[in-house]
């Protein structure tokens, strides 16, 4: 899942950069239309940018409460991470013995 995160991460970079290529290229371009849309295209790109900061510092924060949560009651989070593995264990098993699955 990490990975993924990079992935999509990366991707958006290079569409962000992409953007601003987009941009510079067109900017000795005359025309209503073609202003109008680097207007916008520039508008989308700060308007991401803001979200992804935001959403960035979201994730740490709640990561940070995460890591104090377990800190602070470190035998509490390990019986839910097994409780939650045993049901997860439960269900593919069963899961797997109505399909006979070998």
């Amino acid at each position: 899942m990490n990975q993924e995160i990079k992935g999509a991460g990366n991707d958006l970079g290079t569409l962000a950069a992409d953007a601003r290529e987009l941009l510079s290229a067109t900017a000795d371009v005359a025309g209503e239309k073609v202003g109008a849309a680097r207007k916008r295209l520039a508008a989308a790109l700060d308007s991401a940018k803001e979200v992804a900061g935001c959403v960035r510092d979201q994730a740490i924060a709640g990561a940070k409460v995460a890591d104090e949560t377990v800190r602070a009651n470190p035998y509490q989070a390990i019986a839910i991470g097994v409780g939650v593995g045993a049901v997860i264990g439960y269900l593919l098993g069963r899961r797997c013995s109505s399909r006979n699955c070998d």
